[in-house]
């Protein structure tokens, strides 16, 4: 096998990935080759990542790894296409939405004992702060987990679940920077209507929201004691949370991440 990682789906995700194993030098890019069909994403491979690209997934599929990142009602015909040209000898690891590792298998067919792992990184992965997860089918090796998980922790911490956690991980952390981005947004519009210019409202929010990050991510403290901490009783921080609440904010968000989960469930069917 001439490469060490095939990518099929040049997206974003495996963007992020491959960017993560080229800075941390685990692969150097002519170990590496990415197969889509959109001309913009092979150029960007090509000419920013050094990276071969190729349009035919099967040509992309002669290689130890195989990173599986097309959207998940594209991935029964990617699968069709690599299937006669993939060996058994290869890892193959799947970042989509909602497709289980007997989906993958199944589709793969041949009866053979196809090692697969289900992932789902998110998109901080680009700046080398994501989150990932994985989980293990049932022909994966404790050695397959190890090396999925290398290629991960190139730019992201990394846990294992059980696969029937894996659409709760989906709509917490893959689809989590979303959220995230949608309540700046917010505070964006509404430091506008207060009468603060764009670039004022954007620094103003965005500033706040990577700062409020660190300081969860390196503080003991859990959010709830966080918000406390900022939070004096009769003030302006307290009017905007008991309005939140009032407005049954915090339900409407846990309610959304649910939606999320049964979502990738329903892509899974």
């Amino acid at each position: 096998m001439p490469y060490a990682l095939g990518i099929i789906g040049a997206g974003n995700m495996a963007e992020a990935i491959a960017r993560g194993v080229l800075t941390k030098q685990l692969l150097r890019p002519s170990e590496i080759i990415a197969a889509d069909t959109s001309p913009q994403r092979r150029e960007l491979f090509t000419n920013e990542l050094r990276i071969k690209a190729v349009e035919d997934n099967a040509a992309a599929s002669d290689a130890r790894m195989i990173l599986l990142s097309v959207k998940p009602q594209h991935m029964a015909a990617a699968l069709a296409a690599i299937a006669p040209v993939l060996s058994p000898k290869t890892l193959i690891v799947s970042i989509a939405a909602g497709i289980s590792t007997a989906f993958i298998e199944k589709h793969l067919g041949g009866g053979k004992a196809w090692r697969v792992i289900r992932t789902m990184p998110n998109t901080p992965m680009l700046v080398g702060e994501g989150m990932a997860a994985m989980a293990a089918g049932k022909n994966a090796t404790k050695d397959d987990l190890a090396a999925a998980r290398k290629l991960f922790e190139a730019a992201a911490d990394v846990i294992e679940v059980d696969e029937d956690k894996m659409d709760a991980v989906t709509a917490v952390s893959g689809s989590g920077p979303a959220y995230f981005f949608f309540l700046v947004e917010q505070m964006i519009r509404a430091a506008t209507e207060l009468g603060m210019t764009p670039e004022q409202a954007k620094l103003l929010a965005t500033k706040t929201a990577a700062g409020a990050a660190k300081m969860l991510a390196t503080s003991a403290d859990p959010p709830d004691v966080l918000r406390r901490k900022v939070t004096s009783p009769g003030g302006t921080t307290e009017a905007a949370i008991s309005h939140m609440t009032k407005q049954n904010w915090p339900q409407i968000t846990v309610d959304a991440i649910k939606a999320a989960e049964q979502r990738g469930r329903e892509l899974g069917s």
